[in-house]
C-alpha cells in the first residue's frame, strides 16, 4: 500500500516554498506533492489522453489554491465532482481569498473546508500539523482529545 499524502494545487512559488516548509516542519515533508496549475492537477488526478493517472494513486486530500494559471481552482473542483474517480476526493480550498463569492461556490462543490492561507508562519506549521493529524493519520476524521495526547 502507498503512504498517504497530500496534493498542495499551487502556482505561486513562495506558497508552495513556505507550505514545503511547513510540512518539513512537522515532519511530514515526504507527504507532500504538488502541482503548479489546474490542467497540471487535473492530469495528475485523472490523467491525459496520453498518459495515466499518477502511479501514486489519490491523495488523501487536496489543497486546491483558487487563482490558478490555465484552469483556476473553481474549474478543477467542478471537474474533480463530476468525474466518477474523483466525485468524493476530499478537497480543501487553500487560498488568500476572502470573497464571499468564492467561499459560497466552493462550498457548493462540497469541499471538506475553507483555509485563509495564515500570514503568520507559527500559525501555518499550526495548521499544517492539523491537516496532518486529520487527513494522514485518522482517515479524515477529526482527531480526539485522546488522540491528541497520544
Amino acid at each position: 500500500m502507498t503512504k498517504k499524502f497530500i496534493l498542495l494545487v499551487e502556482d505561486n512559488n513562495n506558497d508552495e516554498l513556505l507550505t514545503r516548509r511547513a510540512f518539513d516542519k512537522n515532519d511530514m515533508g515526504d507527504q507532500l506533492r504538488v502541482a503548479r496549475d489546474g490542467v497540471e492537477a487535473l492530469a495528475f488526478l485523472l490523467g491525459t489522453a496520453n498518459q495515466p493517472p499518477s502511479a501514486d494513486g489519490l491523495p488523501a486530500l487536496v489543497l486546491l489554491d483558487l487563482k490558478l494559471p490555465r484552469l483556476d481552482g473553481l474549474e478543477v473542483l467542478e471537474r474533480l465532482r463530476t468525474n466518477e474517480r474523483t466525485r468524493l476526493l476530499p478537497v480543501i480550498i487553500f487560498t488568500s481569498s476572502d470573497e464571499e463569492q468564492d467561499r459560497q461556490k466552493g462550498m457548493g462543490w462540497q469541499v471538506a473546508g475553507y483555509v485563509r492561507k495564515p500570514l503568520d508562519f507559527n500559525a501555518f506549521v499550526a495548521m499544517v500539523r492539523e491537516l496532518g493529524l486529520c487527513w494522514l493519520q485518522t482517515d479524515g476524521k477529526v482527531p480526539s482529545d485522546k488522540d491528541m495526547q497520544a
